[in-house]
This record gives structure tokens, sequence and C-alpha cells, in this order.
């Protein structure tokens, strides 16, 4: 027997399916958050800073040359 009203079973199938949806979203930013809170405690460090500075914004010293290789599979990960 199938009932078509408020409380079919298609409706809960669909809400079923959403809160799944929403629960992975909710752990995939729990992974996010304690990565970012990973990365924020190495930055409180200077050296951690300075590493930071000189991998994602290539920034160096006053007496320094930066030489910037990449490799043709390292430019697809990156973005």
């Amino acid at each position: 027997m199938l009932f078509l009203d408020s409380n079919s079973w298609l409706i809960h199938r669909e809400l079923n399916n959403e809160l799944q949806q929403l629960e992975d979203n909710k752990e995939y930013y729990r992974k996010e958050i304690a990565k970012d809170e990973a990365l924020i405690n190495t930055l409180e460090d200077s050296i951690g800073l300075e590493k930071f500075a000189r991998e994602k914004y290539f920034m160096k010293k006053e007496n320094e040359d930066i030489y910037i290789i990449e490799h043709q599979n390292s430019i697809d990960e990156a973005e």
C-alpha cells in the first residue's frame, strides 16, 4: 500500500538523502577546520610563518634569489 500525502515514502527518501548530504558536508567542514587549526598553530612560530610565506607567496630575504621550477604534473595538482 502506498500513500501519496505529506508522509509518503518518496518524500522520506528525499529527506533522508538530503540529511546524508548534510552530514557529509558537516564531516568535510570538520576536517577542513582541523586542517586550518593545524596551519594556524604552525604559523604562530616565526619559522613556520617564514616557511609558509616562502612556499605560498614566493617571498624572499633581501640577499636571496628564488628560482621556481614547476613540473607539468605539479601545475595540475596545484590548481
